[in-house]
């Protein structure tokens, strides 16, 4: 491996935008350690790219057992952290009244968007403060739901204004260190996640209305540009989404 190769952490990296952005770095020349729940969605996306320097890790954010167990490996294998993206997340059940939510399913988006972010961005802002030299990135996977929430989605619009606090106190708390942390705000990236938009998705105004989607190598090609800033400069929040989406105006 080059000693010039940065390492990378990309959490949800077996699918969607996880698996875009892990390709993108890849392709850029970073080492990549992929983490996601599902061993085999992991290995399908380091098969799209058997020449680059790409390791697998099993991991479930919500475990802070697992979360220590991901930097560990990168600490023994690389020594250093350069970038963490932390993009694992779940809607939770669509579609469901606030006053039938079940308190299982609040915990379970908490636990994996917000709870699951702060341990994997606790754990390689440690490494990234030790280490020499010191420094690093993380880029927190907002959403437009961070800015307005969509019918029925209090936990994941919840969570999503919360990664933005996030955001911000580690900004605050990375400066004497030299760590980096921005947001990237996503709307409608074509991935499985956002499959149902293309079928009507519940609208402000009680109506049902199928809504654009953009490529999500777009999305990865604004993570690579903000991941690949010198630590003397931030892109603090990014907001990318498909141009004709009803996200400005909405409700």
């Amino acid at each position: 491996m080059s000693a010039e190769r940065k390492i990378a952490v990309v959490t949800g990296a077996g699918s969607g935008i996880g698996r875009g952005v892990s390709l993108a770095l890849a392709g850029a020349g970073w080492s990549v350690v992929l983490a996601g729940r599902k061993a085999d969605r992991l290995a399908e996306t380091a098969a799209l790219a058997p020449d680059a320097d790409l390791i697998r890790v099993p991991t479930d954010v919500a475990r802070p057992e697992d979360v220590d167990a991901l930097f560990e490996t990168v600490r023994e294998r690389y020594g250093r952290i350069d970038f963490l993206f932390n993009n694992a997340g779940t809607f939770g059940p669509g579609g469901v009244p606030l006053e039938d939510l079940p308190y299982s399913a609040w915990r379970k988006v908490v636990d994996t968007n917000l709870t699951g972010s702060f341990l994997c961005a606790q754990a390689a802002y440690r490494l990234m403060k030790d280490q020499d030299p010191q420094g690093g990135r993380i880029i927190n996977n907002g959403s437009v739901s961070a800015h307005a929430p969509r019918p029925e989605s209090v936990a994941y619009t919840a969570t999503k204004h919360a990664l933005t606090g996030l955001t911000k106190s580690l900004s605050l708390d990375g400066r004497p260190y030299r760590i980096a942390c921005g947001q990237i705000d996503i709307g409608n990236a074509a991935t499985d996640m956002t499959q149902r938009m293309q079928r009507g998705v519940p609208q402000a105004n009680g109506e049902l209305a199928v809504e654009p989607v953009m490529d999500a190598a777009d999305v990865a090609t604004t993570v690579l540009h903000m991941a690949e800033l010198p630590l003397e400069a931030n892109i603090q929040f990014a907001t990318v989404l498909a141009t004709a989406m009803p996200f400005i105006g909405r409700g």
